[in-house]
């Protein structure tokens, strides 16, 4: 009788989607809010990239050391903590509008987004095959995104001046942790998880990790750069908080698109082909004369940049036990990170040009898509070769 299996049997999805829901509605208005709020706070503009690098510093870091807690506390409790840690950051940013509390802040907000992310992708990701991982992955992805994608929204009618829209923030990350305090049942039993070890890293997959880190590439621009550079190129607050909620919702609305996909044709090809997608949405951005025509662009950008991280996942976790979960989430949210703490200062310092985000962007994705096509092309070769022997 395999124990393993049973225990997993009672994992449920109903806990961690509903936790996302309110966390990522949450955290898509707090992204945006950060560096549209900082004169208000009688703060430089000029935090903008270093606030977003330190975020994600402190996501790469708290990607090493999660596993630990999930083991001692169980998938539950540590959602409860982690979400407990980012309502604090908040309110010491409140309480202390000062550059450094700010860094500091959002540095450990990071290390507690990680959390986040870790715990509840590892919960959703123990299933018992492939194809059951590929729809509880977009799932998450889809209440991750059209979460952010609505967070995003609430820029216009809630403003992003003051003490009120971090309180909003507040409540929301409030709502986030009653379901895991409240429902105790569902969570993946603690004696699962396992360390990989060093010589069990060498057998992910190359093009997973790749995958990962090109995502944080450009995820972390997206997240920290972006509404400032709407915001001068529309010159309409509205106008910002909606292209911003367009980015995110082709995040969303491209999920089950890759949850199908992904069971069915080569990971490292369906990442080349949303690379190559992507290139055509920051030509489109370069070119675009008409609203219609940037909003469709960043809907096509936003759509390919956010499918390349489940596809990796999912890729990195296909032949991997279920007590391995938690720790190849954390290696894959490492790899994230580490893209996404150079992303913002990459996309800043490469460019003078006001366009420079978008040819940073176009940069990764063009150069990912001949990564991975090569990839895809020797993983057919290699499938075809003991035929023709």
């Amino acid at each position: 009788m395999d124990l393993p299996t049973i225990k997993h049997q009672n994992n449920g999805t109903l806990v961690p989607v509903a936790c996302l829901s309110f966390f990522a509605v949450s955290s898509g208005f707090l992204m945006s809010l950060i560096p549209l709020s900082l004169p208000s706070f009688g703060l430089s503009e000029s935090l903008v990239p270093w606030l977003a690098s330190i975020f994600y510093l402190g996501i790469l870091i708290g990607a090493t050391s999660i596993q630990r807690l999930v083991s001692k506390t169980g998938h539950r409790i540590a959602l409860v903590i982690f979400l407990s840690m980012l309502i604090l950051t908040i309110i010491a940013m409140l309480v202390m509008p000062d550059a450094r509390v700010w860094l500091i802040a959002r540095f450990i907000a990071g290390f507690a987004v990680a959390g986040v992310f870790v715990v509840v992708e590892s919960w959703l990701l123990m299933a018992d095959s492939n194809k059951q991982r590929a729809k509880r992955l977009g799932l998450y992805m889809t209440s991750l995104y059209g979460g952010s994608a609505l967070g995003q929204l609430a820029i216009t009618p809630v403003g992003v001046t003051g003490i009120a829209p971090f309180l909003t923030v507040i409540g929301l990350l409030m709502l986030a942790i009653l379901p895991p305090l409240l429902i105790k049942r569902g969570q993946p039993s603690r004696e699962q998880h396992q360390k990989m070890k060093l010589s069990e890293l060498k057998g992910i997959s190359r093009p997973a990790i790749l995958g990962c880190l090109v995502s944080g590439l450009l995820l972390g621009p997206i997240y920290g750069l972006m509404p400032v550079y709407i915001s001068n190129q529309v010159q309409n607050a509205d106008q910002t908080g909606v292209l911003m909620a367009v980015i995110i919702l082709g995040g969303m609305l491209v999920q089950p698109l890759v949850s199908y996909l992904s069971t069915r044709v080569s990971k490292s090809l369906l990442m080349a082909l949303f690379c190559l997608f992507g290139t055509l949405g920051v030509i489109g951005l370069l070119e675009a004369q008409s609203f219609v025509i940037i909003a469709t662009s960043y809907l096509i950008l936003g759509a390919c940049s956010f499918a390349l991280y489940p596809i990796a996942i999912t890729l990195a976790c296909d032949a991997l036990p279920l007590e391995k979960i938690v720790s190849a989430t954390e290696i894959m949210l490492l790899s994230y990170s580490v893209g996404s703490v150079l992303g913002p200062l990459l996309a800043v310092n490469l460019s003078d040009s006001p366009n420079g985000i978008i040819f940073y962007m176009g940069g990764c994705l063009i150069t990912t898509c001949i990564y991975m096509l090569i990839k895809s092309m020797h993983k057919a070769h290699s499938e075809q070769r003991p035929l023709s022997q």
